[in-house]
């Protein structure tokens, strides 16, 4: 009966190795590629960022033209779009950090004792209440044309990541297809605008670094190094 333990140990470390996947096999993108996302099946992403909007502080009327305006903004569309709304708790040490250099550049005891009083007041603050900061992007997708039997339409176009460089045939299709994911972006950012909401859609970096923070929340949370 020893010998059973081990047995089962051997065959589920096996099967273990056998099914170990990393990460970029469960995320659906192939690459970003002048802030466009390309998906493993062709599919192509562009994503904005929009501000918020303090609806509760708006009079009734102003609130009705908002959800009018937004309503028929939505019913304009002929394509698809999807709402993300990020949460997470509000980093407040960076902040504290700037008041605890302030605390010691003053002269004064008396401001010392007032920067001391309000950093321990916002200090408490945080601890007592779940504060909460919120980014909000909407994603507009665009489905390249299926030719004929090919499920990718950048199969045979899209230099492959060890990569070939300068394909000029890759470049055009890619242009053709990025012309009208943006002809769907500047419709939906000039929309937002209508309803008093600012938007901006994210280049490379800010994409890469959206999909970093989603797939690393962890990261947030390291101390910062104070010298």
């Amino acid at each position: 009966m020893a010998l059973i333990p081990s047995t089962i140990s051997r065959e589920n470390k096996k099967n273990m190795a056998n099914t170990v996947k990393t990460t970029q096999n469960f995320v659906p993108v192939r690459e970003i590629r002048d802030g466009v996302i390309i998906l493993k099946d062709g599919a192509m992403r562009s994503v904005i960022l929009a501000s918020s909007l303090n609806f509760a502080l708006k009079s009734a009327d102003e609130q009705s033209a908002i959800l009018l305006q937004f309503q028929n903004f939505l019913n304009s569309l002929d394509f698809s779009v999807q709402i993300f709304i990020q949460s997470k708790k509000l980093d407040i040490r960076p902040y504290i950090a700037l008041l605890e250099e302030r605390y010691k550049e003053q002269v004064s005891e008396l401001m010392k004792i007032q920067v001391r009083e309000y950093i321990e007041f916002v200090k408490t603050f945080v601890e007592s209440a779940n504060i909460m900061s919120k980014s909000f992007f909407v994603v507009i997708p665009y489905d390249p044309p299926i030719i004929g039997s090919k499920k990718n339409p950048f199969a045979n176009i899209l230099p492959n990541r060890k990569g070939s460089q300068g394909n000029p045939t890759a470049d055009a299709q890619f242009d053709e297809y990025r012309s009208q994911l943006e002809q769907r972006v500047a419709v939906v950012t000039q929309g937002l605008v209508r309803c008093g909401i600012r938007a901006a859609e994210l280049g490379t970096e800010e994409v890469v670094e959206l999909f970093y923070k989603i797939f690393n929340p962890g990261e947030t949370e390291k101390p910062i190094q104070i010298t």
